[in-house]
């Protein structure tokens, strides 16, 4: 029989968050092995349980949740995000701009799916969260990727991202809080991305999932906020402010000038209509999270556990020998830079597989998150701080030995 091959589409196509050495996780797992799992922002299994009431209200509407809904989501959930969106200031955002999704991982290759022909490019950040190169390759466009600079706080480097601009660029990619690097950027490098997108006609897309995951006093501006001439496609939703992964409840918002964007918009609603709806029990949750006690701060705040986590990890990567951090402002991650000079990796797949092989700790490698060296890896700072000591514990014993055995021990 002929071979089954995938599709052409998925060549240029990755997402090692869940990818080799995941799969060789899992293995060893089944073998009786336990994995710490540093790879994944997955809160539930490291002990961060939804609020309460969305799981309440969630079991006490779920007779009603056999139906189908609206396309773009119900009314009750959308009006709260609507609300949502005034409080983060973006103007003039009305309830047919509002979709609901099964997580914004689906919105988001809708976004896409609708918006590109072949060729067409789209600025995206390096390093990236992958779902966003994978779904612009997915839909037959040109992942182009922009240096995100680790020497100025991960912000993006505004005129590498100029550079890349071509006529064939369609719209550009902000991810703020950032994944994987923890960056939050602040309202001039908004303003300057803004100032490039008016010039050259582009879409602004914003990921702004952790838009609530914040430490030390920061504070968050959704970019559709500072602008209202321009397309700003706005994504958020439970997974991580409401530490509800699962529940698969997003939403995407519409802002500033949708007149000139009618065609694109009626491709939305055709894709939206064509997956039926987002489910039913993920959407209940939405109104709920949005209007009730805000628990995320108490995370974040000073004696929170993510706050102390965050600087338990900062600290104990810095002890180790030729690591460096950028301490991450926002969200659930760190990304590491290993000094080429002492530990020169040239498959850093390989480097987080024989790591893995060794420690029985799961990391990613950088270059799964598009960055342009192998040279850093990212990890999330979610187990408790006993778990967490002991994992990094192991891999600092790792590092020491690569050093020995590459003549910098």
């Amino acid at each position: 029989m002929r071979p089954i091959q995938k599709s052409n589409k998925l060549a240029e196509v990755c997402y090692e968050i869940r990818g080799p050495v995941p799969e060789k996780a899992r293995q060893m797992e089944e073998e009786g092995h336990k994995i710490t799992k540093l790879n994944i922002g997955n809160l539930a299994v490291f002990g961060f349980d939804p609020p309460d009431e969305i799981v309440q209200d969630m079991k006490i509407q779920l007779p009603n949740a056999a139906g189908y809904t609206d396309s773009k989501g119900m009314f009750a959930p959308r009006k709260a995000v609507m609300h949502y969106t005034q409080e983060k200031n973006i103007a003039g955002v009305t309830i047919d701009d509002i979709y609901l999704g099964n997580g914004a991982s689906e919105l988001i290759v809708m976004a896409m799916n609708a918006l590109l022909n072949n060729g067409d490019e789209v600025l995206v950040p390096a390093p990236d969260y992958p779902l966003w190169t994978a779904a612009v390759s997915l839909s037959g466009g040109r992942p182009v990727h922009y240096i995100c600079d680790e020497q100025q706080d991960w912000y993006p480097d505004i005129d590498d991202m100029r550079r890349k601009i071509t006529p064939n660029t369609k719209a550009i990619v902000v991810i703020n809080p950032n994944n994987p690097t923890g960056a939050l950027y602040p309202d001039e490098v908004l303003l300057q991305i803004i100032a490039l997108a008016r010039e050259y006609g582009l879409i602004i897309y914003a990921d702004e999932i952790y838009d609530k995951v914040l430490y030390d006093g920061a504070v968050h501006t959704s970019i559709a906020a500072l602008c209202d001439d321009l397309l700003v496609v706005t994504f958020n939703g439970l997974s991580k402010n409401y530490r509800a992964c699962g529940y698969r409840a997003g939403w995407m918002v519409l802002s500033g000038e949708k007149r000139h964007a009618k065609d694109y918009i009626e491709g939305l609603n055709m894709l939206a209509s064509m997956r039926l709806c987002a489910n039913a029990p993920g959407q209940f949750a939405i109104q709920t999270a949005l209007g009730g006690y805000q628990s995320i701060h108490d995370l974040v705040s000073p004696g929170g556990r993510l706050l102390k986590q965050r600087d338990l990890a900062y600290q104990l990567l810095t002890d180790i020998p030729g690591i460096s951090v950028v301490k991450p402002k926002a969200a659930l991650y760190m990304f590491p830079r290993l000094d080429p000079k002492i530990y020169p990796i040239a498959d850093d797949q390989q480097f987080a597989y024989d790591l893995l092989a060794e420690t029985k700790v799961l990391i990613v490698q950088g270059t799964g998150f598009n960055w342009i060296a192998p040279d850093h890896f990212r990890v999330v700072f979610l187990p408790n701080t006993d778990d967490m000591t002991e994992a990094f514990g192991r891999i600092a014993r790792f590092l020491e030995g690569y050093r020995r055995r590459h003549g910098q021990g």
